[in-house]
């Protein structure tokens, strides 16, 4: 068996919470109660240390920007997967290890942000922090730089989107099941959920959605990994 690196991973219970919010886009309304069965998400994204491991392994094609010094540090997240690069990931992880990883749903994705605090705008809060100000951000900073979340998740609002598993609809909210949603049958683009290093604005809001062709890479996009219970 290949040499493997086990995300470290944390339970989110089981529960309901408050998704969406009337102070963003019109996509991220209406503001509705999901049910969300319980999960594990992993505490960090996936660094570059962790995913030399599956090149190595597989020989699977690196990101452009593996080798990039700026980007490739080993507590970086590994930057540039497109979405079908997160989900090999994720089965090769599986098979090596007997357990199922996989993308969060983006209802996971958000509960998980939001580390307990229904209805706030940050992992942390309402506020932001004070050194928010200060423009454009110019590097990519490493999974523990800022504090975690109620959840003991790094990196939720900061550092990269993250890929999740389902495709995107703008208006996916006005048909949302009440219990664990897996987004539309079918789309052109996935979800992605969390922040940007080339963002202007340091911090994303818990709500805020993005999303992505899943064959596109980008120098913003990673992923963090699932398990179900």
């Amino acid at each position: 068996m290949a040499h493997v690196i086990l995300p470290k991973m944390t339970l989110i219970p089981a529960g309901s919470f408050q998704m969406g919010s009337d102070n963003g886009e019109d996509k991220e309304r209406p503001v509705h109660t999901v049910w969300v069965s319980a999960f594990e998400i992993g505490v960090y994204a996936v660094t570059n240390r962790e995913y030399a491991v599956f090149l190595d392994a597989t020989k699977h094609p690196a990101p452009r920007w593996f080798n990039d010094p700026s980007l490739s540090k080993p507590d970086h997240p590994i930057v540039g997967p497109s979405w079908f690069d997160a989900a090999a990931y994720g089965a090769w992880l599986s098979d090596h290890t007997g357990e199922e990883y996989r993308l969060p749903t983006e209802a996971e994705r958000e509960k998980s942000s939001r580390g307990g605090l229904d209805g706030a705008d940050y992992p942390w809060g309402n506020g932001l922090p004070d050194d928010h100000e200060g423009g454009r951000n110019t590097e990519l900073e490493t999974v523990e730089t800022y504090a975690p979340n109620g959840y003991g998740l790094y990196g939720m609002a900061s550092g990269v989107h993250e890929w999740c598993a389902d495709w995107y609809d703008d208006l996916y909210y006005e048909v949302t099941p009440e219990r664990d949603p897996q987004g539309p049958d079918s789309g052109e683009r996935r979800v992605a959920r969390g922040g940007s290093w080339r963002h202007s604005v340091r911090f994303t809001r818990c709500a805020a959605r993005s999303s992505l062709a899943p064959d596109k890479r980008f120098s913003d996009f990673g992923f963090r990994l699932a398990r179900s219970l």
